[in-house]
């Protein structure tokens, strides 16, 4: 995530859920990794639990850097970060929300004051929508950039697809990455990154990059891991922003609309666990139609020896 969004000296970047701080401060690492001034780099965060809240600030501390701001609070209720009575803006987000809450409160959403219901309202059971809402205004208006962690389902699903095409036409979704299952601690859900861009260059303009990074990881039994290797092979894919056989798709927003405004990756490019699930498939049903066949068969004998 953090490569992606390639984090530069003396910018601000923004967790609107940030937990302990770890997103942040792999960006200020990272920098430091590459030998540039990580100290400048301007962060912020807003978690809604006190302790956890507390260790963010703590980290910041401990990492020495210079200037940051973690507030304590609901980030969709009461966002903490504003300036001039709007939302701050970012120049770099990164967030991995927490999924699909439903205590939350959607009528005061309704009626936001900071406008975060430009695409409309999320149903009650599922307030992903408004926190990708909450980023889009958060974004710097010159070279906002985002990256959000979320299930699968934020790209398909049928109740948020007026929402999802809004959040389409604006043409600030550069990029849908489908990620393999385990990757989360007592979890085998699958999840996506969506990355998205207040100013895309001008070769992306009316394109979305589909990379169907699934078989990218380490399984390890119940757990996955993204090794080295398969973080340079989904990062150069990015990079490079074409098409790559089996891998990448680059698709015009025009298509995308043309399927509902679905952003599930298998949609576009090609996945070789449904090919082989389906494969199995079939055997295990013709398997299933022969043995059904020769009970049949042995049924027809048994009964045609009754009626002799």
């Amino acid at each position: 995530m953090t490569m992606i969004m390639n984090p530069q000296p003396g910018e601000s970047v923004y967790d609107p859920t940030c937990g302990s701080g770890g997103l942040l401060l792999n960006c200020a690492l990272h920098l430091k990794d590459e030998g540039k001034e990580y100290r400048t780099l301007k962060l912020y965060g807003q978690e809604i639990n006190l302790l956890t809240s507390a260790i963010a600030r703590m980290n910041m501390f401990m990492h020495g850097i210079e200037e940051f701001d973690i507030v304590r609070g609901d980030t969709l209720s009461n966002p903490g970060l504003l300036e001039n009575d709007e939302l701050k803006k970012f120049n770099v987000i990164l967030a991995n929300p927490p999924y699909s809450i439903k205590s939350w409160d959607r009528k005061a959403f309704e009626t936001d004051p900071y406008g975060r219901n430009i695409w409309g309202t999320p149903p009650q059971g599922c307030a992903d929508y408004a926190f990708e809402q909450h980023i889009n205004q958060s974004m710097d208006e010159d070279n906002g950039r985002c990256v959000q962690l979320w299930p699968h389902g934020i790209l398909f699903r049928d109740n948020e697809k007026k929402m999802r095409k809004k959040m389409i036409e604006t043409d600030t979704v550069d990029c849908v990455i489908a990620l393999g299952k385990n990757l989360f601690y007592n979890s085998s859900m699958e999840s996506a990154l969506l990355i998205r861009r207040t100013n895309k260059d001008e070769h992306k303009k009316g394109k979305i990059l589909f990379i169907n990074a699934f078989n990218e990881v380490k399984d390890e039994k119940t757990i996955a891991y993204l090794l080295d290797e398969h973080i340079e092979k989904i990062f150069n894919a990015y990079t490079k922003f074409e098409d790559i056989e089996g891998f990448t798709r680059l698709v015009d927003v025009e298509e995308v609309m043309k399927k509902d405004g679905s952003l599930l990756v298998t949609n576009y490019v090609k996945s070789s666990r449904i090919i082989e699930s389906d494969v199995a498939s079939v055997e295990g049903s013709y398997k299933s139609w022969e043995k059904s066949s020769e009970e049949l068969k042995n049924s027809i004998n048994s009964l045609f020896k009754i009626l002799a």
